[in-house]
């Protein structure tokens, strides 16, 4: 089986790494398994929370911050002190296209600023409650499941 390893430089050659057959004989494996959502046996990586807000056309961080103004917050990181989220590292990952997402124009204001404070605290991979709350149209349009990792790496 060959592996194919791109150029690191612009103008290098492109690599090939022999796996000890013919190029004819190689091959490609989907992994189709993950250890995250696992809450039993020895490695358990449960669920902790899903997150995802539906804007339905209007610009996220407009709208979020509308929302921040009429509940009485100047600025995001001042969620920290009404809501409580958790204080460790979580793995992140999107979530499935059915996941339910929290609407900003018909859902509780609370429930959409503390679902838009957990997201302003996520990148792709990973909610870090020690990052600065950051709302981009990225950050707010993700719909993300997290994971706690602690069971993984006892």
């Amino acid at each position: 089986m060959s592996i194919i390893l791109p150029a690191i430089e612009p103008n290098a050659p492109t690599l090939y790494a022999n796996m000890g057959g013919p190029k004819s004989r190689t091959r490609t494996m989907h992994v189709s398994s993950t250890l995250l959502g696992n809450d039993d046996g020895l490695v358990n990586c449960p669920s902790v929370i899903r997150l995802g807000l539906e804007f339905e056309g209007a610009d996220p961080v407009d709208s979020v911050e509308t929302i921040l103004l009429a509940e009485g917050f100047w600025v995001p990181e001042c969620l920290r002190e009404k809501f409580v989220v958790p204080t460790g590292k979580l793995i992140c990952r999107p979530a499935p296209p059915s996941a339910e997402k929290l609407s900003i124009h018909s859902d509780d204001a609370e429930d959409v600023l503390c679902q838009a404070l957990m997201l302003g605290l996520c990148t792709a991979q990973v909610f870090d409650p020690q990052r600065p709350v950051l709302w981009t149209e990225t950050s707010l349009t993700r719909v993300l499941e997290l994971f706690d990792p602690t069971g993984f790496y006892a």
